[in-house]
């Protein structure tokens, strides 16, 4: 088994099993099957960049990344990735693993939306974000093969009208708490759904503070 191929095998653990359980039982299959393929294209890009990473922490990390959309994890005030994170953390602290570890996921989730910064960081942290990067944004596309696209899909079943279905998860899970897109790529969904939005500008905060001058 080539090194590539033996890494996306999801890990044969107690604790990868709860998680899958878990997720299975609380997402949707459009969301199950995204953090599946997540997994799987960030466990790839680990190994085409020589990275050393934890496959069970890069697993709860993609598994757990976009629960904060799912109504009963959904809080009303912070983002939707600060309540996943919380939710992947609760979670691997109710199953032992230690608060490091845990706060890596936690991080890896907190920051999969933000681009530019996690590909600096821990390796959970940066192949969460390549996963999502690749299975949403399709930015790595050609960095991976298509026997390996196949199989990876193969696997975990991307919707005929995916794009369209994942951007309307996205707004589902955020349009109760749109001041929690300021300043993330989140915003960009409510705006396209909602085109009398008017989001928050960075600029106006700072010109309309309580500081003179």
């Amino acid at each position: 088994m080539s090194d590539i191929i033996e890494a996306t095998v999801i890990p044969d653990s107690r604790l990868a099993r709860a998680i899958t359980e878990y997720i299975r039982d609380t997402e949707t299959d459009l969301l199950f099957n995204h953090s599946s393929r997540v997994y799987q294209f960030g466990a790839i890009a680990g190994v085409r960049r020589g990275l050393t990473f934890d496959r069970e922490l890069l697993y709860a990390g993609a598994m757990f990344h976009d629960i904060g959309l799912m109504p009963h994890h959904g809080s009303k005030h912070e983002r939707f990735e600060v309540d996943g994170a919380h939710a992947a953390r609760a979670f691997l602290r109710s199953h032992g693993i230690s608060e490091a570890d845990a706060y890596t996921v936690w991080t890896a989730i907190a920051l999969h939306t933000t681009p530019g910064v996690p590909q600096h960081m821990h390796p959970v942290v940066a192949l969460v974000t390549a996963g999502v990067e690749m299975d949403v944004l399709g930015l790595t596309y050609g960095e991976y093969s298509d026997e390996e696209r196949t199989a990876v899909v193969k696997a975990f079943p991307r919707a005929p009208h995916f794009k369209e279905d994942i951007i309307q998860a996205f707004y589902d899970g955020i349009k109760h708490r749109p001041d929690t897109t300021f300043g993330n790529v989140k915003a960009d969904v409510i705006a396209d759904k909602e085109p009398h939005f008017h989001r928050g500008n960075f600029c106006s905060v700072i010109r309309n503070s309580h500081w003179h001058g």
